[in-house]
């Protein structure tokens, strides 16, 4: 039985550079959904501390980008494991 070393490294590489992409485009979408342009007051005592709001439409938007890509990057795995 041989090893094909170099095939298996190129399987690796890409593997990590895909798991470690998808984990940063993941990580953008969870923080463009998180951001506010600016803070709103908290509805509570006098003298609380502001919290910060939702998003603006705009990082939403991305944000939901980014899930989609995510979720395209999944479907094509899913694809290539059954095709």
């Amino acid at each position: 039985m041989s090893i094909d070393w170099a095939a298996l490294g190129q399987v690796f590489g890409i593997s990590l550079a895909v798991t470690v992409g998808m984990v940063g485009v993941f990580t953008l979408g969870i923080v463009g959904t998180s951001r506010s342009d600016q803070p709103q007051p908290h509805d509570g005592a006098v003298g609380t501390a502001v919290v910060a709001g939702g998003a603006s439409a705009a990082a939403r938007t991305a944000a939901y980008a980014c899930f989609g890509l995510c979720a395209a990057v999944v479907a094509y795995g899913i694809y290539l494991i059954v095709a």
